[in-house]
């Protein structure tokens, strides 16, 4: 772990909400990490946390599946905040009872505090809008507690023990809808738990380049550097503490964007005089995916010529130990979260089985970060902010946003209408507001009119949303001045597109992508 000062462990109980948590905290400046509620108290003490959160879940407390964490977490010495689940968990293992509520309580609530003096909520008001989500509450505190907040259906909202080295209540901090939230989490860091707010990326950086030395030595480190922000920064990280011992590949598979691979080359060889191999393997690719309509045929058709593809390149590299992926701190939570999502990172995420085949080690130097951090990281070490602030972009690129089958005239019509939507967005000062924003052309020809001819051509879709983590995303409200000028410019512009629609499918039902 590249982080040496004061750190926080939650430990997950299957919430929604925990990835939130670590957000919230580090962004209060200190380290934090999210362990599965089933770590052993063994793994507890190897990453020696200043503190302890408890996360919500979706189970109640009571259940014979419910999940619980290591009895010695609450006799272990150190500062445990319980939130709603965490909370009734605190209570029970303690000697309070926990029981179905009379009435659930989900959404906003009234929440007014007991105890003024409580340092949980220090410079908080009287009374406050906060979040609930809970049919369970405590019935009885346990021995040596008092309460510190209530709401008109949940009388036990909010209890520390005498010290408040133990606190907990029922609501959520974390989330924004939460009035003074970030203030409780605060409090608990720094009132309760003394903690030093030592967590930034220059710190991050400067950790992580000595770990990185100390770990290589004097080997060779290869990088398959994609384009995308996480290859980006993870390659530049690592620039920064071997440098000519890194030596990177960028593959252009023919799936990228206008001038994406161009881009990548002069960015990199130019701007940070990185050891850049670069390998245009278009036809390569293009010829295997001829005739491909199905998407998880494309999937695996791209993740098996890029492994091929780096396979070659890495040859160039015959003395090479160590491989760096970008893999970043959502890919791990959810690897290991309690009975939440299994990971299932596809082919063309990572680099397959080429670790193995030429007996590399992985280098990892983003895996504790979360993506904004990742970006944050990468403005500290130079890169630059259009590189930085650019979309999501899928692994199998531009495979996935033509329907059906994959020609040259399509990925041009493609790369074209792209290239002005986005365009367009940055002029607009639109593309900061959106999350993601792409083009998708339509196996669908309709009738268009061009002058004075009919014509017979396709549909292309624009499809923007916004989100913060991906995991659920709302269409993107763009004026409808912006569409119109973006509609014209397509239609006018790119010859074979005639029809310009635009998606407003929400996370769920429908996927941001559409393949």
């Amino acid at each position: 772990m590249a982080h040496t000062g004061d750190s926080v462990l939650i430990l997950d109980f299957g919430s929604q909400y925990t990835q939130l948590i670590a957000r919230r905290v580090r962004e209060l400046g200190v380290y934090a990490e999210i362990f599965p509620c089933t770590a052993t108290i063994a793994q507890i003490e190897a990453f020696d946390p200043r503190a302890i959160i408890l996360s919500g879940s979706p189970y109640s407390v009571y259940a014979q599946d419910a999940p619980r964490c290591a009895p010695e977490v609450f006799t272990h010495g150190k500062p445990i905040l319980g939130l709603c689940y965490g909370l009734q968990l605190i209570a029970q293992e303690m000697g309070g009872v926990v029981d179905k509520s009379a009435r659930r309580e989900y959404g906003r609530a009234e929440i007014i505090i007991e105890d003024k003096n409580a340092k949980l909520f220090k410079n908080f008001p009287s009374h406050a809008n906060v979040w609930m989500s809970h049919g369970d509450s405590l019935s009885k505190i346990p021995a040596g507690f008092h309460v510190t907040a209530r709401s008109a259906n949940a009388p036990f909202a909010g209890i520390a023990n005498a010290d408040e080295s133990i606190v907990g209540i029922q609501f959520h901090p974390e989330v924004a809808h939460t009035e003074g939230g970030t203030q409780i989490l605060s409090n608990f860091l720094f009132e309760i738990a003394k903690l030093k707010a030592d967590w930034s990326p220059e710190d991050y950086i400067q950790a992580t380049v000595k770990d990185i030395k100390d770990k290589v030595g004097s080997d060779t480190v290869i990088c398959a550097l994609s384009g995308g922000v996480d290859s980006a920064v993870a390659a530049v990280l690592v620039h920064r503490a071997v440098g000519n011992q890194l030596k990177c590949i960028h593959v252009d598979n023919g799936l990228m964007r206008r001038g994406e691979s161009a881009e990548v080359v002069h960015t990199f060889r130019d701007h940070f005089g990185i050891d850049l191999d670069f390998r245009d393997a278009s036809d390569l690719f293009l010829d295997r995916l001829a005739g491909v309509t199905d998407p998880e045929e494309k999937r695996k058709i791209i993740g098996k010529a890029f492994i091929d593809v780096l396979a070659e390149e890495a040859e160039k590299f015959r003395g090479a130990k160590f491989l760096v992926q970008g893999t970043i701190y959502p890919d791990v939570i959810e690897s290991l979260s309690f009975k939440g999502p299994s990971a299932t990172i596809k082919s063309h995420h990572n680099v397959g089985g080429l670790p193995e085949k030429m007996h590399l080690k992985l280098i990892e130097p983003l895996r504790e970060l979360f993506k904004d951090e990742v970006r944050n990281v990468g403005r500290a070490l130079g890169i630059p902010e259009h590189f930085i602030d650019r979309h999501p972009f899928p692994g199998p690129g531009l495979a996935i946003r033509v329907i059906g089958d994959i020609t040259r005239p399509k990925l041009e019509l493609l790369r074209s209408a792209d290239a002005i939507f986005i365009e367009e967005l940055r002029a607009w000062k639109l593309y900061q507001e959106t999350w993601q924003a792409f083009a998708v052309v339509l196996p669908v020809q309709t009738v268009g009119v061009m002058g004075d001819e009919r014509t017979y051509e396709n549909v292309v879709a624009l499809r923007a949303v916004t989100s913060v983590d991906g995991m659920t995303a709302d269409w993107a409200h763009l004026p409808h001045e912006f569409l119109a000028h973006v509609s014209n410019r397509i239609a006018n512009e790119v010859r074979g597109l005639s029809r310009v629609v635009y998606d407003i499918s929400s996370k769920p039902p429908a996927t941001i992508e559409w393949e």
